[in-house]
């Protein structure tokens, strides 16, 4: 019976023994060569099978949604309503940063040239190609030259734009687009079954990505960061509970309703510090859970460049952290140049590896703090984008509700169905 109930563990249970196993593993084997060249290549593997699956599910689902959504003006007010959400609600998580950054001051208590540096090359590669982007970049790159080429580089804006304007053509001549509905249909369908395959290698995947993590920089790294670390958690938990809670409850929602529903979700996007891992999971998820399709195929898959509310939290708070760590003083006027500034770079950052330490190498040098400070802070890069990534998640989930309930296409009936049925199954678990 034990055996039986070990083998009915659910996912999340089974990627959190992951998670330790890898924890457990990574601290034993610190620094040894032969283990970190066994699990690199597995870990590597597994975020390899989430990203093939991603772009063609947001493509599949997007044309369907816009497809049968039809209607181009109904669209611009949607785009409308969701850009401006989005750009509020990092705005707040940025401001959130900043306060708790002045009230704290993480970064006094540290002596700089006690603490170990990390390469930070690639990541400074990464700034010079991907430059500043201002916000006239942002907008020339949203429409492709070619939507293959911004398909084979991942480039989540251009893609999007593409297949809107492929939706609202199949929409637009009619009966004759209803073959090319129903094969984008079936297309997400299939997608959406490969998910639950490789899903099933996810507590593997997260075993090896935080077992090579560990056992490159060691548990010893977060002793002299602790603080920061600890600060950045608790700023990304109030700003869930509390921000967040606050925004849901305008709409009639309850936060802790949608974590309960997303829980597997988020802790596959935790351990694996994967935005991308728990996409086509949410995706299928949303409209489940009462959002209609067109809704959460758009404002998701947006939301994954423009909605980064975990990852503005840890821009302004580890800004101002290395700021206080080399002891220079922001006054408020330099803090607010520093809160808009970050607003455009996380725009534009958004969609290249390593994004919120390129956005940091973008923006510290611009209140004095020399970009190499960010060496200091590198080591712990990987455990706090694990935090950061798990709000973003939670942010852009929450985004796809409130959107859908301002535009009257949210199932309540649906949502309380779908929210017993979680409910009933977790509580068999516990049980």
């Amino acid at each position: 019976m034990q055996q039986k109930r070990f083998l009915r563990l659910s996912l999340g249970w089974r990627i959190v023994l992951g998670l330790i196993l890898g924890l457990v593993v990574g601290a034993l084997f610190y620094q040894n060569k032969m283990a970190i060249a066994i699990l690199n290549p597995i870990g590597t593997i597994f975020i390899n099978l989430i990203k093939m699956i991603v772009l063609p599910i947001v493509v599949s689902c997007l044309v369907v949604g816009i497809a049968k959504m039809g209607d181009i003006k109904k669209l611009g007010r949607v785009g409308g309503k969701t850009l401006i959400y989005f750009e509020l609600m990092t705005t707040i998580a940025i401001a959130l940063g900043l306060l708790v950054g002045n009230l704290t001051k993480p970064g006094d208590s540290i002596n700089i040239q006690t603490l170990s540096k990390v390469s930070i090359s690639q990541y400074t590669a990464t700034a010079k190609t991907a430059g500043n982007n201002g916000l006239g970049d942002i907008i020339m790159n949203i429409v492709p030259t070619n939507f293959f080429e911004a398909l084979g580089k991942g480039d989540m804006i251009p893609v999007i734009f593409f297949t809107v304007m492929f939706g609202l053509g199949i929409a637009a001549i009619g009966k004759r687009g209803h073959v090319l509905v129903d094969f984008f249909d079936a297309t997400s369908e299939v997608m959406f079954k490969m998910t639950n395959w490789i899903m099933q290698l996810a507590p593997i995947g997260v075993f090896a990505l935080i077992g090579v993590t560990i056992a490159q920089f060691g548990l010893s790294a977060l002793k002299p960061l602790a603080l920061f670390l600890l600060i950045a958690y608790m700023t990304m938990i109030i700003f869930v509970v509390v921000v967040m809670g606050l925004v849901a409850r305008l709409f009639h929602l309850n936060i802790f309703d949608l974590l309960l529903v997303i829980k597997d979700e988020l802790v596959l996007a935790f351990s694996t510090a994967s935005s991308e891992a728990a996409l086509p999971r949410i995706m299928e998820k949303m409209p489940r859970y009462g959002v209609s399709q067109g809704i959460a195929s758009f404002v998701i898959p947006t939301g994954y460049t423009f909605n980064l509310d975990g990852s503005a939290i840890y821009q302004s708070l580890a800004a101002l952290f290395l700021a206080q760590a080399y002891h220079i003083h922001l006054s408020l006027g330099q803090q607010i140049t520093l809160l808009v500034v970050l607003m455009i770079t996380s725009k534009g950052m958004a969609g290249v590896p390593g994004a919120s330490f390129v956005v940091l190498l973008a923006t510290i040098t611009t209140i004095g703090v020399p970009a190499s400070g960010l060496a200091f802070i590198a080591g712990i890069d990987r455990l706090v984008d694990m935090g950061r990534t798990a709000v973003n998640v939670v942010g852009n989930s929450l985004a796809a509700l409130i959107i859908a309930k301002t535009e009257h296409e949210f199932d309540e009936e649906k949502q309380q169905n779908y929210l017993a049925d979680v409910k009933k199954v977790t509580a068999e678990k516990v049980n």
